[in-house]
């Protein structure tokens, strides 16, 4: 590819699939910015008070902060350059403020988020039918199934980086599988620019671009070069510039919430000592300054035993689940969350379907971490969604371009469903892999182009798509 935005020239044949998903996708961001707008368009002195009124799902309001007044908001070690990706948004509002009065974050974001999954839709058809191969009808299909599950309906119009990450995801599978069928490697330089962009969006998508290399250039992935090149070096710039990062913006920040927390303790302290001494004074005649102390830190201590209580039993702590340790990456682990019913209920249940119940609730505010579904029918959809994917797995178990797909859901499953990173809300994570679903099933359609089978699937997309609108609309209106 000489002129790499090419690649975003719409051809001939997606014309009609291009109009209709931007079609969709405004039509899903105008409504979230409908939701909002009567409190998000005016000035704020404090924007993370004012977005943290967003609620959908267990999705960050943090781009509109960023947006509207930049900072490294986002946890810097999971996602290190996003802060940085947001800068130039963050100007354009800048400008649009001044000119207009408004605080235009929301429109910004909606942009963003229109692009990213524009493309994403376009660069999954091109992988169903010029990677795999299918018709034109089944490619269209297959999309549309893909632009039917709940959560990639939702992630379109939610101001986090999930669905920046799934454009990115996309579009790195569909660069390997155009370089495997024309027998290209993954350049060095390629291998380090999707790494920059995808990991500087979330750092563990990352490995997916490494993976790609190694699909991609088999045994040429061992070179020396390349592994010094394009895996070693490009990992350690990201992660020393990350420590920059937290150094120079957080640590700062940091340093001074303690210390503001600490004169605030002290000075609570000392007004409680001298409510204490006179009070013993009126009473003895006199006060006793070590007895007067050491009252004061018992209510303290009580005080400090009944907050963590309290806390203990919100649902951010009491839905948390038991991490395998305290370092500062095991705390992110779980391993007390039910594995079973997450995989059915969590895993290939919510991010393809919505639950009527704690409609798009935020498992950190008041959902429960397992919520069931009321119709059986329900169950009966997940499971056809699921056995067209075991299904497309058998049929396409020879090709490598498949394997790609499935080591990037594969991944995914490890760190949140073995190590049970998010596990708790792990359907907001799953426009990280949901892709991966249609790509699969493809191979079933390429093997065994049944018309029934094309029938079923237009029937079950259809569902899909009725279903989860209904459900999102009522939740946005």
């Amino acid at each position: 590819m000489k002129n790499p935005f090419y690649i975003f020239r719409i051809k001939r044949e997606e014309r009609w699939l291009a109009l209709a998903s931007l079609l969709y996708i405004i039509l899903w961001n105008v409504l979230v910015i409908n939701k909002y707008a009567d409190i998000f368009f005016p000035f704020s002195r404090n924007y993370r008070n004012l977005f943290l009124k967003f609620h959908i799902s267990g999705f960050d309001p943090l781009s509109y902060v960023v947006i509207s007044r930049w900072f490294t908001e986002y946890n810097i070690y999971r996602h290190p350059l996003l802060a940085f990706f947001m800068y130039i948004p963050n100007q354009i509002d800048q400008g649009l403020m001044a000119l207009t009065g408004m605080n235009w974050a929301t429109v910004i974001m909606a942009v963003i988020l229109t692009f990213c999954a524009f493309y994403s839709f376009i660069f999954l058809f091109r992988i169903l039918r010029e990677v795999i191969g299918l018709t034109l009808t089944d490619s269209r299909l297959l999309t549309l199934l893909f632009g039917s599950f709940a959560y990639v309906m939702v992630v379109m119009s939610v101001p986090d980086h999930f669905c920046l990450s799934m454009f990115m995801l996309i579009l790195t599978l569909y660069v390997a599988g155009k370089k495997m069928k024309a027998n290209h490697p993954y350049t060095i330089w390629q291998t380090v620019l999707f790494f920059i962009v995808t990991a500087g969006i979330s750092l563990n998508n990352g490995i997916k671009v490494f993976l790609a290399n190694l699909f991609t250039n088999g045994k040429r992935f061992w070179r020396p070069a390349n592994l010094l090149l394009a895996i070693i070096l490009p990992s350690a710039l990201i992660w020393g510039f990350a420590r920059w990062e937290w150094n120079h913006y957080q640590a700062p920040h940091q340093i001074a919430v303690k210390k503001f927390k600490k004169r605030a303790a002290e000075k609570k302290r000392a007004k409680l000592f001298m409510q204490v001494r006179d009070t013993m004074t009126e009473v003895n005649g006199k006060a006793d300054s070590l007895k007067a102390l050491a009252y004061v830190d018992t209510i303290m201590a009580k005080e400090r035993r009944a907050k963590k209580l309290r806390d203990s039993k919100k649902a951010v702590f009491a839905h948390a689940g038991k991490p395998m340790g305290k370092g500062e990456f095991e705390q992110w682990t779980d391993i007390s969350t039910p594995r079973g019913w997450s995989f059915v209920e969590n895993i290939f249940g919510e991010p393809i379907q919505l639950h009527q119940d704690y409609l798009l609730g935020d498992v950190l505010v008041k959902r429960p971490v397992i919520v069931h579904y009321r119709w059986a029918w329900n169950y009966i959809a997940e499971g056809l969604i699921l056995l067209l994917f075991l299904a497309g797995i058998w049929c396409g178990h020879r090709s490598r371009f498949m394997w790609l797909a499935m080591s990037f859901f594969g991944f995914d499953m490890v760190i949140h469903f073995a190590l049970g990173f998010g596990l708790n809300e792990v359907y907001i994570m799953s426009p990280h892999w949901l892709m991966v679903l249609p790509i699969v099933m493809a191979y079933l359609f390429f093997h065994k182009p049944w018309r029934w089978l094309r029938y079923g699937t237009t029937v079950l997309a259809l569902y899909l798509l009725i279903y989860n609108s209904w459900l999102y609309i009522s939740y946005l209106i």
